[in-house]
Parts: C-alpha cells; sequence; structure tokens
C-alpha cells in the first residue's frame, strides 16, 4: 500500500469498524448485577446509599425518615489499551493481519467493565462499602442511630467463595459509573513523532470509569462447602435482612453465582429432584445458577 494520509484514512476506518466491531460482538456479564450509573464528573458521591425506607399510614403529620447519611464516592479512573504496527508492514500490506487485533481490542473495551465489576465482588470480604465494613462481614450496623445491631451477609468458611445475589432491585450489588465510552484513537499522521521518529503506526483505546459497591444488603456469601445445607442456611439468613426502620427488605435470593469450580455443586444443589439419600431436594429451582469465569 502507498503509506499516504489518503490511504491512511481508509485504513483507520476500517480499523475503526474492526474495533466496533468487537464491541458489539462481545458478551459482557456486568449487567446482570451492577447497576449503570452515568457520572459527569470525577467523583460520584453515593451519600443516599443506605436510606432504605418503607411506607407507613399518613395519621398527623409526615415523618421525616432521616437516616444516616453516608460519605461513599467512586473516583472515575482512565483505561487504556494501545497497539503499534510497523510502517514497513503497513507498507508491505501486511495491515490486513492486525483487523482481528484490533477487533480483539474493541472485544476487551466491552469486557472491561466485567473486569472491574467481578474484582471488585472478589474483594468484598476485605474492601469496605458505604457503612465503612467490608462489604462481605458479619457486623453491618442496622437500625436507627443509636439503636443499632450487627447484621451478617456473609455465611463464613474458607474455601471458594460463592454468592446469593438479588438482582430484581434498581440498584444493584454492584455499581458501574462510567465517566467515558471506551473509543479508539489514531496516531498515524506522517508527521506524528511516532511515525517521523519510530517508523510505527499506533492505534490506542481509552475510557473513563470506575466500579464500587452498591446495597451489600443484596448480596450474600458464603466459603463453606456448597450444598443443599449451607445454601438454605444463606437463603434464609439473606432473605432475613431488614433495614433500618426494622421492617423487610424482601430479599430475594435469586441468584447463585459461582465460579466453573463450583458449577457442579450448584447445579446439584438447585436443580436435582433428588438428594443423594434419596429425599425430594425442597431447594430445588428457587435459584439461577450463573456461572461466571471472573470469579475464579
Amino acid at each position: 500500500m502507498i503509506v499516504n494520509q489518503s490511504n491512511l484514512a481508509i485504513l483507520n476506518q476500517a480499523f475503526s469498524a474492526a474495533f466496533r466491531g468487537g464491541l458489539a460482538s462481545a458478551a459482557p456479564m456486568w449487567s446482570q448485577c451492577a447497576t449503570l450509573v452515568p457520572s459527569t464528573t470525577s467523583e460520584q458521591k453515593y451519600g443516599w446509599l443506605g436510606k432504605i425506607t418503607k411506607f407507613r399510614e399518613w395519621i398527623g403529620e409526615r415523618q421525616y425518615q432521616n437516616l444516616v447519611q453516608h460519605d461513599y464516592a467512586v473516583k472515575n479512573k482512565t483505561w487504556e489499551n494501545t497497539v503499534q504496527v510497523s510502517r514497513d508492514e503497513i507498507e508491505d500490506d501486511q495491515y490486513g493481519v492486525y483487523s482481528p487485533v484490533i477487533e480483539q481490542l474493541g472485544q476487551d473495551a466491552a469486557l472491561h467493565p466485567d473486569e472491574m465489576v467481578f474484582g471488585l465482588l472478589k474483594a468484598g470480604f476485605a474492601t469496605p462499602c458505604y457503612d465503612g465494613q467490608y462489604f462481605f462481614d458479619t457486623d453491618h450496623p442496622v437500625g436507627a442511630p443509636g439503636a443499632q445491631v450487627s447484621v451478617s451477609n456473609f455465611q463464613g468458611g474458607s474455601g471458594t467463595p460463592w454468592f446469593l445475589l438479588d438482582t430484581s432491585k434498581v440498584l444493584k450489588p454492584v455499581i458501574y459509573q462510567k465517566r467515558r465510552e471506551y473509543q479508539i484513537t489514531p496516531k498515524t499522521s506522517l508527521t506524528d513523532d511516532n511515525v517521523f521518529s519510530q517508523n510505527q503506526f499506533i492505534w490506542g483505546a481509552d475510557g473513563r470509569g470506575n466500579v464500587g459497591f452498591g446495597l451489600w444488603q443484596l448480596a450474600y456469601s458464603s466459603r463453606e462447602a456448597l450444598n443443599v445445607d449451607s445454601y438454605a442456611d444463606a437463603r434464609a439468613s439473606h432473605q432475613s435482612i431488614v433495614g433500618d426502620n426494622g421492617k423487610p427488605l424482601v430479599i430475594r435470593s435469586q441468584e447463585l453465582w459461582v465460579p466453573p469450580s463450583l458449577e457442579q455443586a450448584a447445579l446439584e444443589v438447585v436443580t436435582a429432584e433428588r438428594l443423594a439419600n434419596g429425599a425430594t431436594n425442597v431447594m430445588r429451582n428457587l435459584s439461577k445458577v450463573v456461572v461466571c469465569p471472573w470469579l475464579i
């Protein structure tokens, strides 16, 4: 190919299309358990997290349910992934080899929120959420100020973690905060330093955003062996969580998230008609099993 600005413009269009194709072809999982929150600033504050209230009969004056104000914020981060191609290879018509690379770049961009969301979920045993406790903890403070009790969303154990999630609410267990969409930018002008000094063309993808925790009440985790007994106990504990006003949050432990290593155990717990001893599996079909490779 003759390397001139006209031909490079055509090449950039082709690579841009490949990037968009990669974005469109990916099947990310993050939206199943994370709420998308558009961001317009460098840091998004979530002081309203935890303000879960309920309706009451209107008798007399309104009662203002001023619960604890939390100082929880998520700072946006900028992410990039960049590839370079020798000008000689473009000149020798080798650029077609790189179209799949650019397409993969687009697919990686679409899947990057998965990496962030599920990375945070796995780190929930040692990462604080809005109330200052670890997201998965045994002593979340619940109740009006001065009358709080400790509530747990962690069953215990030391094995491979598995998770019960309620994804039916508007706000999900994790927040994916998006500041700027992922896009690809070329540096292919013949006067660009990378071309003039290094004989390299560059295509860089970047986006901006971050993840944070939503409501810990919507997630329950365990490191105990996954079996019918531990599942039933976790499910009962999860669905018994109440709000600061003491009323049920109507938690639905509708999804059982596991890494691939626990897929068989999860299916035996949730889909088997009978237990190993021949008894009816009363826990059957109470949750949907979701196998997530990011939870390895």
